[in-house]
């Protein structure tokens, strides 16, 4: 596949500031409300049916838990890395800081590449709320902007997860907020296997 060059580079020829097909697209998944990742996985089935080179790399879920979209796109020959350690609860703050460093490192490696087409960086808006501990040494809300501005031309860019910080909102070229109405988590039903899992 042939290496393109970064968006915002004079030799692209596009305006990073207008939304087009050429240069790709950034979308944002965000909101209180469920089917974030759900919308993004669906997105990716839908990319590689029209020939795209899709990759999926998820900030939060651990490769410890069984997820039903890694199931099924290890399946499909869709790339998929879990690269966090579950929630912020679960583990202390240096070991979600070490994975947040090293799935962003991943992350900018993958990007720069310019091997895909399309790239879900899934709850990485979570990730870059995080407020109970120090993140920016490890994942840098500067430095993902310019990634997202800097990426190789014609790569699509998603970003998942509750509280999208209000500098990604402004870059991004579609943000969908997803907003509760009902949900059966408020009559005592958990994480329903194949629905949530």
């Amino acid at each position: 596949m042939k290496k393109v060059v970064p968006i915002n580079s004079r030799e692209a020829g596009v305006i990073m500031d207008k939304p087009s097909k050429e240069r790709g697209l950034t979308l944002v998944y965000t909101g209180d409300g469920k089917g974030k990742t759900t919308a993004a996985m669906g997105l990716a089935v839908r990319g590689v049916g029209r020939g795209f080179n899709v990759l999926i790399l998820q900030f939060i879920k651990s490769p410890q838990r069984t997820y039903g979209e890694k199931i099924v796109f290890d399946k499909l020959g869709i790339e998929i890395h879990q690269l966090g350690i579950g929630f912020t609860w679960l583990k202390t703050p240096e070991e979600h800081r070490e994975a947040l460093r090293t799935a962003w490192a991943y992350a900018k490696e993958r990007i720069s590449k310019g091997e895909h087409q399309l790239i879900i960086l899934d709850e990485i808006n979570n990730a870059l709320a995080i407020s109970t501990f120090p993140i920016d040494d490890v994942l840098p809300l500067s430095e993902v902007l310019d990634v997202i501005r800097n990426r190789p031309q014609g790569m699509h860019l998603v970003l998942t997860g509750r509280n999208a910080q209000p500098e990604v909102v402004e870059i991004a070229d579609l943000v969908t907020e997803m907003k509760p109405v009902k949900h059966y988590y408020e009559e005592g039903v958990s994480a329903v296997m194949g629905i949530e899992m």
